[in-house]
């Protein structure tokens, strides 16, 4: 059928939509959700139908990836036709019963999902029953190579490629701000991409961003690496893996992860790692609770990266309180650079320095955490990292108090004399958050007391930053309804930690980081 194109001035974020009126959907035989074949000039593309009652007839609204793509112009007639159903819907409802999926099912979902010819109500019923029905380590294996194969891939001429991920779950964890150019500096590579904040404080490539550029093409990744060894950008614009940030999509809203491990994976696979340190937090108020859980989900870590050809060990780490004191993008920049340069908080040393010191081992490189060591006490790594950062684009003499945080700030103190008992991670992350971080890159908080030590009366606990004051007031709110930091004189003074239903109603965030 011959349909007038109307050019819409409208993104989806990639999905081919068409609008049609009811009239012109019912005369062409499709519905809401169906697909269109939509040719122009010998070129076509699947969209998905949407149906708008007061839509003009005959005509065909476009969003801007269909005319973009194929070049339509304002008012040009085009060739519209109901298309086939994708056979990948069958290996979709077979999950949905429970069926084990072999290889080439799916292959041919994930490049469905790529060529976005799923509708979103569809990818999330397959997502729903990953969660309920699980999958196999086959699968992950199966799906880990198909997100690979859809996407981009990094290559360098040396090797070993060493890489550290860290599943989320622990705000303020600035860790690879000084754990790559630690392994640069000792002449290695490493080629670190990392997630922005989905619903952290502050990913790896918001806290860098306060130091240098980090929305890079492939080949300024490979300039940057060819010239430091090391880098550390932005993975989302490079088409690494593109079905995995279109799964995430669906799971956040739904707040499940059935992907994690070929999420993972399958991005350490593509920029060519052959070494891996997977970062796991462990304890209350982290992903992960128990070391049971961690050391299931480090096996399967293990299994996964034997398969793909990436040699991985885990780390179990502490988790039951934020990594350093600052949390939020230019706070944690501004620890992560003092840290470098050789001051900042202990454990963030300890932490940075054992994940180096373990990949270092993991190459044949022995007393690896001593060599960490060394190369931070030395200011190797200090020089490195300005090394990095001026090739990204930044000022290499970059000082901690050159990065701008937020000028409006808030002091919440304690009422009471005693000792922290806990810190509240996700309830740290909503007041980050409430205050304006990530989006504000000057927001988030700085914690001025940790795990057991003794506060007394009056004393402050943390500081609120943020770039607005009614982003300011709403933390301070929040920090006075959450509590986030639990005292008492002695454990069994406090033996009701908290209330169920409470007066403050706020939904619990789904810790997703890439």
């Amino acid at each position: 059928m011959k349909l007038r194109a109307r050019l819409l001035d409208i993104q989806a974020g990639g999905r081919g939509i068409a609008i049609l009126d009811d009239e012109t959907a019912s005369l062409i035989g499709v519905h809401s959700s169906d697909r269109i074949k939509i040719t122009h000039k010998n070129k076509h593309l699947i969209a998905i139908v949407n149906i708008a009652g007061d839509f003009p007839h005959n005509y065909v609204g476009l969003y801007e990836e269909i005319s973009r793509k194929l070049g339509i112009e304002d008012g040009e007639i085009i060739e519209v036709h109901p298309a086939e159903r994708p056979e990948a819907l069958s290996f979709v409802q077979a999950k949905i019963r429970g069926e084990r999926l072999r290889e080439n099912q799916v292959k041919m979902i994930v490049n469905e999902v790529v060529e976005r010819h799923l509708s979103d109500i569809e990818i999330a019923s397959f997502v729903t029953a990953l969660y309920i029905q699980g999958l196999s380590m086959d699968e992950i294996e199966a799906f880990s190579k198909a997100m690979v194969e859809t996407g981009s891939t990094l290559t360098f001429d040396k090797t070993p490629i060493l890489d550290k991920h860290g599943i989320g779950g622990m705000p303020g964890d600035k860790t690879s701000i000084l754990i790559v150019p630690i392994i640069a500096a000792a002449g290695l590579i490493i080629p670190k991409t990392s997630s922005r904040a989905v619903t952290s404080p502050a990913g790896t490539a918001d806290r860098v961003e306060t130091f240098c550029p980090v929305n890079l093409t492939i080949e300024e990744i490979k300039d940057v690496v060819m010239k430091t060894n090391g880098c550390m950008v932005w993975g989302g614009a490079l088409e690494l893996a593109p079905a995995d940030d279109i799964f995430i999509q669906i799971e956040y809203p739904l707040a499940i992860d059935p992907l994690l491990l070929p999420s993972i994976m399958s991005k350490k696979k593509a920029i060519g790692a052959t070494h891996l340190i997977v970062d796991i937090p462990t304890g209350r108020g982290a992903k992960v609770k128990t070391i049971g859980s961690a050391n299931a989900l480090a096996n399967d870590f293990i299994d996964l990266g034997n398969r793909l050809g990436i040699a991985v060990q885990c780390a179990l780490t502490f988790g039951e309180q934020p990594l350093g004191y600052s949390i939020g993008p230019a706070l944690e920049a501004r620890e992560a650079l003092s840290t470098i340069m050789g001051n900042g908080p202990a454990d963030l040393r300890e932490k940075a320095t054992s994940i180096a010191g373990m990949l270092f081992e993991m190459i044949g490189i022995k007393n690896g955490k001593q060599k960490a060591e060394s190369l931070l006490r030395s200011r190797k790594a200090e020089r490195k990292l300005r090394q990095i950062i001026e090739a990204q684009g930044g000022n290499p003499k970059i000082k901690p108090e050159d990065i701008k945080v937020g000028e409006k700030r808030a002091e919440i103190t304690t009422e009471k004399d005693g000792r922290v008992l806990w810190i509240n991670n996700q309830t740290v992350v909503k007041i980050a958050r409430e205050a304006g971080a990530p989006k504000e890159k000057g927001a988030g908080l700085v914690l001025k007391t940790k795990l057991g030590e003794q506060v007394e009366k009056d004393i402050v606990l943390f500081e609120i930053y943020a770039e607005r004051n009614t982003k300011l007031e709403a933390a301070i709110e929040l920090a006075r309804n959450l509590q986030p930091i639990g005292l008492s004189k002695k454990p069994e003074e406090r033996m009701l930690i908290g209330q169920v239903p409470t007066r403050t109603k706020h939904r619990e965030t789904f810790m997703l980081e890439r």
